[in-house]
């Protein structure tokens, strides 16, 4: 998992298209797996490309989160958040199939609903940017 952002206060969320795997029309932040033999950075670095056409400018790992969905509990895994700073300038949407909006937002004017795994990612983003 990562949040992008702009260096200067602003978080990157998209919304997540028809197509989506779970959750349409929920916003979130980025996301993607590990292919065989890859590190968690070169993930991240490959995820942003694919989802918002740009190369990371920074990628920081910034927390790892114990992902339980579902109740009784359907899937389980651990994700390793990071925060990437990213040029807004160069940032599209990478896979449409998968994403239908784009929003630079302030991390306390989020946009609405937002996908059941953002909310705690953005708090370690908000935890990272504010030194603890």
């Amino acid at each position: 998992m990562f949040v992008c952002h702009d260096g200067a206060g602003r978080v990157l969320l998209a919304r997540r298209a028809a197509g989506a795997r779970d959750e349409p029309g929920t916003w979130d932040c980025g996301a993607g797996a590990l292919e065989f033999g890859e590190t968690f950075e070169a993930a991240v670095v490959r995820e942003v490309q694919e989802e918002y056409g740009v190369r990371p400018l920074d990628v920081e790992q910034i927390g790892v989160r114990n992902v339980l969905r579902g109740d009784p509990v359907e899937s389980h895994w651990v994700a390793v958040v990071f925060a990437v700073r990213v040029d807004p300038g160069g940032v599209r949407i990478g896979e449409p199939e998968k994403f239908d909006a784009l929003v630079w937002c302030a991390p306390d004017a989020l946009p609405v609903p937002l996908h059941s795994q953002c909310a705690e990612s953005l708090a370690l983003f908000g935890s990272f940017v504010s030194g603890g």
